[in-house]
């Protein structure tokens, strides 16, 4: 059986963006990820951080430097009681300074290779899972991938470079209202779920 699954950018979007930080202890919540996080752990979601961290490309730290991060994001998911199913990094810049990450790759947003990973590893239904960020490029990667997707309208997105592939599903101020936007839409469809059960007993009496 697929799983439903909610992938989360994390600068700008889960977190406050620090650029280039590895720092744990600089890590803090965006406004109201708290409740959001509180909120998508009442429903079978699996939630996923997806990051662009170009930052090993450009040589400003080691990717080993991510484990650290990896770890404080599994404890300030847990303080909200939910978990972190997977985190999924991408070290490339196809202009970087490290040779072994100096290149095009399909996992850099908005390519959507991340989230196809993270599908084929943990067995995910794409079509049934969202994709939250605050930039066109994080709508495109799950538009590609076959999410649906929500903008946050936190002032992050600055070049508003539209596109058949880059029309959010729909958008939020913060990480909490995109999560009531997720939670609206599973209840809908189990009430439409339980409908449609009801309509077939019903007609085969």
């Amino acid at each position: 059986m697929l799983h439903p699954a909610v992938f989360l950018d994390k600068d700008g979007t889960l977190l406050d963006d620090v650029p280039y930080n590895v720092d744990p202890s600089l890590m803090r919540f965006s406004p109201h990820a708290r409740a959001a996080l509180r909120a998508l752990a009442t429903v079978p979601f699996r939630l996923y951080v997806i990051s662009n961290q170009s930052g090993v490309a450009l040589g400003k730290f080691e990717l080993t430097a991510l484990t650290t991060v990896e770890a404080q994001l599994h404890r300030m998911f847990a303080v909200c009681g939910a978990m972190l199913s997977g985190i999924y990094w991408c070290p490339h810049h196809p202009h970087g300074r490290v040779a072994h990450y100096a290149r095009p790759c399909e996992c850099r947003k908005p390519a959507p290779g991340m989230l196809l990973r993270a599908a084929r590893e943990d067995g995910l239904d794409l079509a049934r899972s969202w994709f939250v960020g605050d930039i066109l490029d994080d709508v495109e990667a799950g538009t590609r991938a076959g999410c649906r997707t929500i903008l946050l309208d936190n002032g992050h997105e600055t070049e508003w470079r539209y596109g058949p592939q880059r029309l959010p599903s729909a958008r939020a101020k913060d990480l909490h209202g995109a999560a009531q936007t997720i939670l609206r839409d599973f209840v809908d469809g189990q009430r439409q779920a339980a409908r449609s059960t009801r309509r077939r007993v019903e007609s085969d009496q």
